[in-house]
């Protein structure tokens, strides 16, 4: 039998040094503030009728950090600020197909604290995954094993809102497998009498959940008619 290779996130808590929980913290912070860079230079852009896309938004970032006012950037990982302009480009792709609004700003009090690490930026071995900008491994508690031999092709760091940390792998499962072909097909038909009807004659019955309220639902009609209508707090309670 064939085996399907499918990508699947395992998530887990992990308990940061104070030193990782600074470095992630301000990453968390530059991630934020590059999104929003870039998605103000995008509306901008917007309003004149321009479009702006990952790679003009990348070089921007690199003559942002050449600045004395955004120097700061340097300070962490750039693979997680890459990652975000990324993300950018995902939700302006949805917008202009029409399958999202237009993007929003995060804000720092509401927004997901998040920054996405690929292969580049982080080391895995033994089962010990250390960061970019981090000389130690994070603490992970493996509530379960990742699936035999798996090795992780992008990593999300998070923290929510009651100061939790948690940590997300990317890998590929093999473990998933396809069910086997029966070469016979099934028709069905929607009716009246049943809900279904199987080529095979099976049929399935039709509940009718509403036959149960349905005296109700008279009932209170016949309470709602009484009312007269401006009297508004009976009315509308009816």
């Amino acid at each position: 039998m064939k085996t399907i290779h499918v990508k699947r996130a395992f998530k887990y808590r992990f308990h940061p040094t104070d030193v990782q929980a600074a470095e992630l913290s301000r990453t968390f912070g530059c991630v934020r503030k590059v999104y929003n860079l870039a998605l103000a230079a995008r509306t901008e852009a917007w309003t004149r009728q321009e479009r702006v896309n990952y790679n003009q938004t990348s070089a921007m970032l690199t003559a942002w950090k050449k600045t004395g006012e955004l120097a700061y950037l340097n300070d962490v990982s750039s693979v997680p600020l890459q990652q975000a302009l990324r993300h950018l480009q995902t939700a302006f792709t949805n917008f202009f197909g029409k399958r999202s609004k237009y993007p929003r700003f995060k804000s720092r009090k509401k927004s997901r604290k998040s920054a996405q690490y690929t292969t580049s930026a982080f080391r895995f071995r033994d089962g010990r995954l250390t960061l970019a900008k981090m000389a130690e491994p994070l603490d992970i508690v493996w509530s379960r094993p990742l699936p035999e031999g798996a090795s992780p092709s992008t990593v999300t760091v998070s923290q929510d809102a009651a100061g939790r940390w948690y940590v997300s792998l990317l890998v590929e499962d093999p473990s998933v497998q396809p069910l086997p072909a029966t070469g016979t097909a099934v028709g069905i038909d929607v009716g009246l009498d049943h809900l279904l009807t199987l080529s095979t004659g099976e049929k399935v019955s039709n509940p009718r959940h509403e036959r149960r309220d349905r005296a109700r639902l008279a009932k209170a009609q016949r309470q709602l008619a009484r009312k007269a209508k401006g009297d508004g707090a009976n009315r509308a309670k009816a």
